[in-house]
């Protein structure tokens, strides 16, 4: 496949970018470098900068499909500055579809996330969430994204296109030298491995008292390789005419305190920590069924929390 990769030198664009390659697609990365880093761009890969509203200057009918991962997606920042994430995902990403409809580009994958389903019920069944699962967003980030997600399923039935929303939870690890490199880093992970290599100031822990075990968050971590993989599975898969949605975790969440101790554990060195209020529009757990992955496009995950952090304690 001929495929257009938005946000391709991100952390996650540039690792389903590598995987694409491997497979032997023709891949073409937009990015605008507002976030993203040229030197994780494979240099197999045709490479263009701009904005995702440029994309008319790069898509034509020789495209076989676009993977759009290229947002805003700080939630504190779209809590403070919502009209941030009105411009950058919603309104950016109705002019990618004009351009894709306008190209006539069949197949489209998109980036979506767990955000949408806000703070999940208390009763859910096993404590999972699924796809049928209510999707009330508690951040202006998480409100975006699900705008999105309906707008493929009007194009889709309108216009013919086939299109996946993938609902990411949270995503670590590294491939190789690829790993997160964002600025501010903000996600869990990545802050505890930094304050072990650079020290300096402790990592910080938001919020001690959500309604868990231990009072912090739980999060279900999944590894960079598993969601590039899937990406991979649903771009086979999509059909014309039907946008399906599909979570992809790994079923088990773990607290902030026990990714800490996991952290430990790896690296043998104690992570100093300071705690901190909660974070604006977090909720306290977020754990994924991905049963409907795992049934239709025959995808599971197949690393640990362990190897998730090994793997990016050892990318530099």
């Amino acid at each position: 496949m001929k495929v257009l990769v938005t946000g391709g030198a991100g952390y996650i664009g540039s690792v389903v970018t590598q995987q694409l390659l491997r497979r032997g697609h023709h891949v073409v990365v937009l990015d605008n470098l507002a976030k993203g880093h040229r030197d994780a761009v494979s240099s197999e890969a045709e490479w263009h900068q701009g904005d995702i509203t440029d994309a008319g200057q790069v898509l034509d009918s020789s495209f076989d499909a676009v993977v759009h991962l290229a947002a805003k997606s700080l939630v504190g920042e779209s809590v403070a500055h919502p009209e941030r994430y009105w411009h950058g995902n919603i309104v950016a990403t109705l002019k990618l579809l004009d351009t894709v409809r306008e190209a006539g580009v069949p197949r489209f994958v998109f980036s979506s996330t767990a955000a949408v389903y806000g703070n999940p019920l208390p009763d859910l069944p096993g404590g999972l969430i699924t796809e049928e699962h209510p999707t009330m967003p508690i951040n202006p980030y998480g409100a975006s994204k699900l705008a999105i997600d309906h707008m493929l399923a009007a194009e889709a039935q309108a216009h013919g296109l086939g299109a996946v929303s993938l609902r990411y939870f949270n995503v670590g690890g590294a491939s190789g030298r690829l790993r997160e490199r964002h600025d501010p880093e903000t996600h869990l992970i990545p802050n505890l491995l930094n304050t072990l290599r650079h020290g300096g100031e402790p990592a910080q822990l938001f919020g001690t008292d959500y309604p868990t075990a231990d009072g912090t968050a739980i999060r279900d971590y999944i590894h960079i390789l598993d969601l590039a993989e899937a990406h991979l599975l649903a771009l086979e898969w999509v059909a014309p005419g039907g946008h399906e949605v599909f979570n992809l975790g790994t079923g088990t969440g773990s607290s902030v305190r026990e990714v800490i101790q996991a952290v430990q554990q790896a690296t043998g060195r104690e992570v100093p920590v300071v705690e901190k209020p909660r974070r604006a529009g977090d909720p306290p757990v977020l754990v994924a069924s991905a049963a409907k992955a795992g049934r239709i496009l025959g995808w599971s995950p197949q690393y640990t929390l362990h190897e998730i952090i090994t793997h990016a304690w050892s990318a530099e």
